[in-house]
């Protein structure tokens, strides 16, 4: 079971592609990204989770 992560502060014009290549360097393991939208207007509310492979890896994307 991996790690849930919040990410905040992100730019509106961020894909959940860009988040998931960023997360997933050196070899770590990225199950699932979900950035968060307005329900009403369908734009990006700037922050979203990831939830990565292992606890390892929730490890060093905190410390990168």
């Amino acid at each position: 079971m991996g790690t849930r992560l919040y990410v905040g502060n992100l730019p509106f014009s961020a894909s959940e592609d860009e988040i998931r290549e960023l997360f997933s360097q050196n070899g770590r393991s990225v199950s699932e990204v979900k950035l968060v939208t307005d329900r009403d207007t369908g734009r990006p509310r700037g922050f979203g989770f990831v939830e990565m492979g292992s606890n390892e890896d929730a490890d060093g994307a905190i410390r990168d």
